[in-house]
């Protein structure tokens, strides 16, 4: 389980980098925090971009956590076969769709939803209301985690696994609230490479979801936990 978990958080920072929802990081953090995106990361804008995030923070996290132990709790209901099989299948889906080669979502869905969040002027809502508009662009990464929440076996460790990958999500926010001008820097760097970084996801995710629909998922467990061994990490 604890080897999971930074898998989870990382899999929360590169989502925030998807071109759906990297364009809108400006203005989420400018509604949450109540200062204009041209100001973010002056000086005296720290605490509030602190204060703001935290809410938001907590309206994602509840969603994410939802589908978490959804996900483990379905995975009690069903054969560990079956479980893999169709968590395959999905890999394998959204996989392909990174790769360019099905129709993928390009934007947040919803919009209807985010503006009546904004209007309702709660941080949480709007979190809330990002994490059910950002799922679809997001999904293949979401979809890994759900599966690694799913494997765990246990709901407790399935909303935890969601838990860190939210809290990926709003180290990200945070980090570009606080240090807005080198943040944008660097997504920019990102979104300029986005296409082999996009290609390369979709076959790590069509990979990961071929060993699972037959059967060969240990062979990753084995390199996973040889890897975190390396590092002293514990797999268990």
């Amino acid at each position: 389980m604890a080897g999971r978990i930074p898998i989870a958080y990382l899999a929360g920072v590169a989502s925030v980098v998807f071109p759906c929802v990297l364009p809108l990081v400006p203005g989420y953090l400018s509604a949450v925090t109540a200062v204009e995106a041209s100001r973010l990361g002056t000086p005296g804008t720290a605490m509030r971009v602190v204060r703001g995030t935290i809410p938001f923070f907590a309206g994602f996290t509840t969603v994410f956590v939802i589908l978490g132990v959804s996900a483990a709790a379905v995975a009690e209901q069903i054969g560990a076969r079956t479980q893999a099989w169709i968590a395959g299948f999905i890999l394998v889906v959204f996989g392909l769709g990174f790769m360019g080669l099905l129709p993928m979502p390009k934007r947040l869905v919803g919009a209807g939803l985010l503006q009546r969040a904004r209007g309702s002027g709660s941080s949480a809502f709007l979190g809330a209301a990002f994490a059910v508009c950002a799922a679809p662009c997001i999904g293949g990464v979401l979809a890994g985690i759900l599966v690694l929440a799913g494997d765990t076996g246990e709901i407790t460790r399935g909303a935890v696994l969601l838990f860190f990958y939210s809290a990926g999500i709003a180290t990200a926010f945070l980090l570009a609230g606080l240090a807005f001008t080198h943040a944008m820097a660097a997504f920019r760097w990102l979104r300029d490479r986005y296409v082999y970084i996009q290609f390369a996801s979709g076959a790590a995710l069509v990979t990961l979801g071929l060993l699972l629909f037959f059967d060969r998922y240990f062979w990753l467990q084995v390199f996973f936990n040889r890897t975190l061994d390396r590092f002293g990490i514990d797999t268990l």
